[in-house]
């Protein structure tokens, strides 16, 4: 997978992390995130908002979100 011309290194060029968890969630559900990355985000009363909220100010936890998306095409 590769990024749009100029960004031939960043794969997620011009994906938001909204539309990342978006379809992750979509495809596998809450409860398969928690299990697969395990965030409490994920687990304890998850919605969108807050689990943006959270990985946007956790560099450690994004990247795991953004490593997970990237293997799982």
């Amino acid at each position: 997978m590769t990024g749009p011309v100029g960004h031939p290194n960043d794969p997620l060029h011009g994906v938001t992390l909204e539309r990342i968890l978006t379809r992750l969630v979509d495809h596998y559900g809450w409860a398969e995130m928690a299990r697969i990355i395990d965030i409490n985000c994920f687990k304890k009363d998850p919605s969108i908002k807050s689990s943006l909220t959270f990985l946007r100010r956790t560099p450690w936890a994004r990247k795991k979100l953004e490593d997970f998306y990237l293997s799982h095409p």
